[in-house]
């Protein structure tokens, strides 16, 4: 993995940022957006210095050290030579939440050409599956990449008709609503495993 360093000292933005300050709520931020998840008054927090050099990520010294390498392929959902789909964490509170990643250790800026050329068609392939299950609207495929060097994409099953939930707020509604029966998501699961396997690879999810 061959991923450019964070910057070593502040640069012009965080310069001239009021660190160490509160920051104001603008009149029209997104706690009067109608997804916002929580009401009341809120306030916003100190700006807090920067950190530089920024602190590994979970993975960063190489697959030795990183959990998703390290994890046996066959806990995974489905995967094939070069990717895998897991389930995230034991329970959900979504219709499905899943992580696309590749086996290698790679982040995006690294990732190999023929793997970059696979990506696409299968975040369609895993959009399809999520899509497929009862009573799913959209499916929101979201990549940070502050918590773990190795890649990996988020994809999270928006409810139908729960227009409240669009956007980007999702996540955080995903803290909140009531967890999933613990069938209910192993048969999303199994669903989302058997449509890829369809077109390739394994379905891990078949044999729990």
């Amino acid at each position: 993995m061959d991923t450019p360093a964070t910057p070593q000292e502040p640069g012009a933005f965080l310069r001239r940022l009021p660190t160490g300050e509160r920051l104001p709520l603008p009149a029209d931020s997104v706690t009067a957006w109608d997804t916002f998840p929580f009401e009341g008054d809120f306030r916003v927090k100190r700006l807090r210095p920067p950190v530089l050099p920024e602190p590994d990520r979970a993975g960063e010294g190489g697959p030795e050290e990183c959990r998703t390498c390290l994890k046996p392929v066959t806990q995974a959902l489905w995967a094939d030579d070069h990717w895998r789909l897991d389930e995230v964490g034991t329970e959900s509170r979504l219709p499905a939440v899943v992580m696309l990643q590749p086996r290698g250790h790679h982040d995006l800026s690294d990732l190999p050409a023929e793997r970059a050329a696979e990506l696409g068609p299968l975040l369609q392939r895993v959009e399809r599956a999520v899509l497929a299950l009862d009573g799913v609207a959209r499916v929101h495929v979201n990549r940070w990449g502050d918590g773990a060097a190795h890649l990996h994409f988020w994809l999270l099953a928006r409810p139908a008709g729960l227009v409240q939930l669009r956007g980007s707020f999702l996540p955080v509604w995903e803290e909140l609503l009531p967890p999933v029966p613990e069938e209910e998501r192993r048969e999303a699961h199994r669903r989302i495993a058997s449509a890829l396997a369809a077109d390739g690879g394994t379905a891990h999810a078949l044999s729990r």
